[in-house]
């Protein structure tokens, strides 16, 4: 559905005359506009939420740390994509990358875009752009120089992100093919999964990890993080269909059903291992449940939902059981969970879509060449990002430390790189200058025990 769309974003925007916008306004609906204008704010809303999310789960020094490099995206991403990402993502092009006929929004106004202006269109667009980059700094947190992040997610966004979208929504190569991708289970999941594959193996392991335990700082940050992700992910979701009609309303129930199914079996998957349900787990479960129907959201039947989200749950469990058995440090289980959960979801998509909800029918309805579509997408996506995401850190490498030093580690990167803490002691000392010390010494009063030369 985004796909019809979006080719209508192609031809003749070069240019666009007022007077040609007086005679589009009459196509731009109201309804659908302000709908539109909601979902990006909702949508906008969930990297923020990621940062709660992800802030959360590490430990107490590296919180502010983790939690810019969400933050950071709205900036590095937001802006990229204005100047040229969209373009490269939605011009008309090659069957691999857009062209640059819309870089610096050229031709991007008010005119009609399906039934929205086109500005708001790109605006959407946008924050999936954002919050992709936002995703990989989950498997990569407490280790990283975040110097040598800012150039990796602003590489990554033009080189990466804005390809994989164009072979899927602008008219590339894999929408030749008929793979369905309501909302991004391979352009935004699994793309994002790959490279942190691609960086967890350049980076190595954290310097601690497996040699003592690596415990949330503050779950309740975890569960909040994970309901504003829900939240907004209604946006995401809903918003696809980009207008305010049937398949935004089938978008938005899938939406909340197949993360409860998901919620539901995750729950019970705890209480026959551990006799408990934490949590953290109930978190990541939800997160996995929307992960997974984002692809199909707008293809399948409620009764479908209900079962992709159960399903779901499976593969992301175990996988994120067996992880900290391994050195592939992973640290907040990344590919768990949108990579596994991203090609879960993008398989059953292709096993239960279906014509008469909007999409084609899958294999379940007679199509097995629907499936093997979905295959081929989420093979390229994991293949193509992941080997361009770790030649990205190599080059970077050669010009920049990627990453921190193990004194950084030790001490905390929120200190080290920000020079801030999300938690202090107390309300502070007044800090004298030398020359107005007694004997030019530091009183021990106001000697903070964090404190290091970046």
């Amino acid at each position: 559905m985004r796909l019809r769309f979006a080719l209508l974003l192609a031809p003749g925007l070069l240019a666009f005359p007022a007077q040609a916008q007086d005679a589009t306004s009459a196509a731009i609906s109201s309804g659908d506009t302000a709908w539109m204008l909601i979902a990006t704010a909702l949508v906008l809303l969930m990297t923020p939420a990621l940062a709660f999310f992800y802030g959360g789960l590490v430990r107490a020094k590296n919180a502010l740390n983790t939690m810019m490099m969400s933050f950071i995206a709205l900036g590095v991403s937001g802006v990229l994509w204005a100047l040229l990402g969209y373009s490269l993502a939605f011009g008309e092009g090659s069957a691999w990358v857009g062209d640059l006929s819309m870089a610096l929004l050229r031709g991007v106004g008010l005119e009609a875009s399906g039934s929205i202006p086109h500005l708001l269109f790109m605006a959407f667009q946008g924050t999936f752009a954002i919050i992709t980059a936002a995703l990989i700094s989950g498997a990569i947190v407490e280790r990283m120089q975040f110097k040598a992040y800012l150039w990796f997610i602003a590489l990554w966004g033009l080189l990466v992100y804005a390809p994989v979208a164009h072979w899927v929504w602008g008219g590339g190569w894999l929408a030749d093919l008929g793979a369905l991708d309501f909302a991004g289970g391979a352009v935004v999941h699994v793309n994002a999964a790959a490279a942190a594959i691609a960086a967890v193996l350049f980076l190595g392991p954290r310097k601690d990890y497996g040699r003592q335990a690596m415990l949330p700082h503050n779950v309740p940050f975890v569960l909040l993080g994970a309901g504003l992700l829900w939240f907004g992910w209604f946006g995401f979701n809903g918003g696809s269909a980009l207008t305010a009609g049937e398949g935004a309303a089938l978008a938005f129930v899938n939406t909340m059903l197949a993360p409860a199914a998901t919620l539901l079996v995750w729950a019970l998957l705890d209480l026959g291992r551990e006799g408990k349900v934490t949590a953290v787990g109930a978190a990541t479960a939800i997160v996995v449940g929307l992960v997974a129907i984002t692809p199909a959201a707008g293809f399948i039947a409620p009764w479908a939902a209900l079962l992709l989200g159960a399903i779901s749950a499976l593969p992301s469990y175990f996988a994120i059981l067996w992880r900290p058995r391994t050195r592939f440090d992973d640290s907040l289980d990344v590919f768990a969970a949108h990579g596994l959960g991203g090609i879960t979801g993008a398989l059953l998509t292709g096993i239960f879509a279906q014509a008469s909800w909007g999409g084609t029918d899958g294999l379940l309805f007679g199509n097995p060449g629907q499936f093997v579509a979905q295959l081929v997408s989420v093979l390229a996506v994991l293949l193509y990002s992941g080997v361009v995401s770790y030649l990205i850190l190599k080059a970077l490498s050669l010009f920049m430390p990627v990453r921190a030093t193990a004194r950084a580690e030790a001490v905390g990167l929120d200190v080290v790189l920000h020079g801030e803490e999300a938690y202090t002691d107390g309300e502070g000392a007044i800090l004298l200058l030398e020359h107005e010390r007694p004997n030019g010494t530091v009183p021990a009063s106001v000697q903070h025990p964090h404190s290091v030369t970046p």
